[in-house]
């Protein structure tokens, strides 16, 4: 049975912007010789995973979070970039601020995608598909990079309709689609039913089982169903939103609000770690560079976390909530090494992260007494107070110019941590 008619959303003005292959083609534009030929972002090492490639490399089954070795096997000719994330970050806040000059109504998604709500700029600037293809060539005209844009009446629509508009990959490079599609009012349940119901927000592996025990593989099978019997098979919460996006109704609205949920480094090693000394110094590494995040973000964590994978990619976590929120890294490095001292690395340690949640405006500090002592003139040393000094040092010299001294090598360079350097996809080197 087929639903038709269209859901009752509002006006076509949502849009889903999302740059094709990014990081890959980034570095692409850096390294212009590279072009026309297979690019992997990633880890190059044996415990490496893809970040992103090229379409030239997606063409032999390459595909962003493949394990790096398995990718090297499927394309052994693919030039393998260790990726430069601070490089990627600024790039992206440049695509962002072309966003902004159209609506002030963007929502960040990742560094690479993002939703606008252009109902207010209809008006001024033409029908949202117009603005659409507008976005595009400017992203072009001013960064060198394509994306892929689509819109829609709702934030779900606009983004199942990007995929129709995104390139295909080939041995050759992209095979470019359309570049926008726009769902059309009227269109949007023709557009929905036949998709596989895994398209849906929320619909995973084990939903779609569950929903194929019911007979439904379809978007249009599921909104076909009664919203009760829905209900019932996935709970009551669950099983309402699927109907009704099933249906084509997504009342989310576009989020502005950019404050992170939480500021993290992990790192997975070449070989595991065993030893309770170098896992203390791969902590002081973290914390240093979390620490500095939360104070460049203008925020304090109320929550650090860690997580800890071992070599069997058994993976624990552990969280302590402070009685106040701290951007210190003395007060990161000591809650996180509390929670590490709760945990054996005797079966080898692959992975170590260090996070902060619970974010609150950096600005307001509640005093305890302590605090006030540490504060005296008799208390000069007080080592929260090296933090602010630390963060201009870095700002004029460079980020490894300082650091805590436990990371020092003699006639190494300091072993620091930076933004640039937080590439979760795993080593560069075995």
């Amino acid at each position: 049975m087929r639903i038709s008619g269209r859901p009752p959303d509002g006006a076509v003005g949502f849009v889903h912007v999302d740059m094709d292959a990014f990081f890959a083609s980034v570095e692409i534009r850096r390294h212009p010789e590279l072009r026309g030929r297979p690019v992997v972002v990633g880890g190059a090492g044996r415990r490496g995973v893809v970040a992103a490639a090229s379409y030239e490399a997606r063409a032999f089954g390459v595909h962003s979070a493949m394990p790096s070795a398995r990718a090297r096997r499927l394309c052994p000719h693919a030039v393998f970039l260790p990726g430069d994330r601070r490089c990627y970050s600024e790039v992206s806040a440049r695509v962002m601020a072309i966003f902004e000059e159209v609506t002030p109504l963007v929502e960040p998604l990742s560094l690479d995608e993002a939703f606008l709500d252009v109902r207010g700029a209809i008006r001024t600037l033409g029908p949202a598909d117009r603005i659409a293809a507008s976005i595009r060539e400017r992203v072009l005209d001013q960064e060198g990079l394509t994306c892929s844009v689509g819109v829609a009446s709702n934030k779900l629509l606009a983004k199942l309709a990007t995929e129709r508009a995104k390139p295909r990959s080939s041995p050759e490079g992209p095979v470019f689609g359309s570049g926008v599609h726009m769902i059309a009012a009227g269109a949007e349940l023709d557009f929905l039913n036949p998709l596989p119901v895994a398209a849906l927000w929320g619909v995973g592996p084990a939903t779609a089982r569950r929903l194929a025990g019911m007979g439904v593989e379809t978007v249009g099978d599921l909104a076909s169903l009664p919203a009760g019997r829905v209900a019932s098979a996935l709970g009551a919460a669950n099983g309402r939103k699927l109907h009704r996006l099933a249906r084509g109704i997504d009342d989310s609205p576009v989020a502005v609000d950019r404050r992170p949920k939480s500021i993290g480094h992990e790192e997975t090693y070449p070989r595991d770690l065993t030893t309770p000394a170098e896992l203390g110094l791969e902590l002081t590494r973290l914390a240093d560079a979390v620490a500095s995040r939360l104070r460049d973000a203008g925020v304090r964590a109320r929550t650090v976390n860690i997580k800890v994978r071992f070599g069997d990619f058994t993976t624990l976590t552990r969280s302590v909530t402070l009685p106040h929120p701290v951007d210190g890294t003395r007060a990161v490095a000591s809650a996180a090494a509390g929670l590490l001292d709760q945990i054996d690395p005797a079966p080898g340690v692959r992975l170590l992260g260090i996070s902060g949640s619970g974010l609150a405006d950096g600005s307001v500090r509640q005093l305890s007494l302590i605090d006030a002592e540490a504060s005296l003139p008799d208390r000069p040393d007080r080592l929260d107070q090296i933090d602010p000094v630390v963060d201009e040092i870095r700002a004029r010299f460079g980020t490894s110019s300082i650091g805590p001294a436990s990371l020092a090598r003699p006639g190494d360079p300091l072993r620091v941590r930076d933004d640039g350097q937080n590439r979760p996809w795993g080593p560069d080197a075995d």
